[in-house]
């Protein structure tokens, strides 16, 4: 039998390849998901999407369906429990606003952004029961499927009404309130995730009742890094009382960036959960915790290990599963 020699330096890197260290495991992405509620004056749709096309992101934005309606229209949405045409956050300011608006959401969603509920009126539900949820659902699906139609707008494009009717897949909760009666009617609405949450910190998602759940995380904010909720409201409160105040120095901005920008290094050096950030498409503080959005967006998102996704790419990342979306029409 003849012996096989191998030359000396493949002998030497194969010992030497029998005890090198097993190689790190490469570091998973760090996600960041940026939302906006509301989603309506146009000045902020372009705003934003001109943000997402210079970092590479993707944002979901929560509709408040009562945008799409004008004072003459208003009294096709019935909140629960009460008269026809309340909203807690007005409407449309004109059939212009509206076609406007319908074009940004249109636009926004082939850019690959996610276009989610926040139901109609804005109206605290925490005392609904899951038959006025759902409702307040069917009203948002109707009320965007046939927005071109109920305001005599022309141009309503091929996909409109199948997207309306089964491509909104994510929640969130106006005022973050939520109960058993929303989760139920959630769940037997078809939706793939709720964002109405919030945590102690940036928390792992979950998947609970069928439904991918994200919470808004307290990030420590300000000299005394008090724990907030990472949401450009809860900083407005916090820095002027809720009333608005001209950011002449910058020092509402620069609060805000320095919490967004430990919040998001602590994870990206560290377990890297990721980090989820709210805000209104409302400019308070003089456009304060925009700026300090875009400053951030501009330096986290085009770095090569990070992912700045929508809450429909996060829940599709973790959760995989075959899509699923709220299905029916009115």
């Amino acid at each position: 039998m003849k012996t096989l020699r191998l030359p000396l330096a493949v002998l030497a890197g194969v010992a030497a390849t029998a005890h090198a260290p097993a190689a790190e495991p490469a570091a998973p992405p760090q996600y960041v998901v940026i939302s906006f509620d509301g989603a309506g004056p146009i000045g902020q749709w372009e705003r934003s999407r001109a943000l997402a096309r210079e970092t590479g992101a993707h944002f979901t934005y929560f509709l408040s369906c009562v945008y799409l309606l004008t004072p003459q229209t208003k009294t096709l949405y019935q909140p629960p429990g009460m008269k026809p045409g309340r909203s807690n956050v007005g409407f449309a300011e004109s059939r212009d606003d509206v076609a406007a608006r319908l074009s940004e959401i249109w636009a926004a969603r082939g850019e690959g952004h996610d276009i989610g509920s926040h139901a109609c009126g804005h109206f605290d539900g925490k005392d609904w029961s899951a038959a006025d949820w759902t409702a307040e659902f069917d009203a948002f699906r109707r009320i965007l499927r046939d927005a071109w139609t109920i305001n005599g707008i022309d141009g309503e494009p091929e996909g409109w009404r199948a997207f309306a009717t089964s491509g909104v897949a994510g929640f969130r909760a106006p005022y973050l309130s939520t109960g058993k009666a929303l989760d139920a009617a959630l769940a037997a609405n078809g939706f793939r995730y709720d964002a109405s949450g919030v945590s102690r910190g940036p928390v792992e998602p979950v998947e609970r009742g069928g439904l991918a759940r994200f919470s808004l995380p307290l990030i420590p904010e300000g000299p005394k890094a008090r724990p907030i909720i990472a949401m450009d409201y809860n900083l407005y409160v916090r820095h002027s009382g809720g009333v608005e105040e001209p950011d002449s120095e910058g020092a509402f901005e620069q609060r805000a960036y320095a919490a967004f920008r430990d919040a998001f290094d602590k994870e990206y050096g560290g377990g890297r959960t990721p980090l989820q950030l709210g805000f209104h498409f409302t400019l308070m503080n003089d456009a304060a915790y925009w700026r300090a959005l875009e400053r951030f967006a501009r330096e986290t998102c085009g770095k090569p290990d990070v992912r700045c996704v929508s809450y429909a790419e996060l829940a599709d990342a973790i959760f995989p599963r075959a899509t699923s979306a709220v299905g029916g029409a009115d």
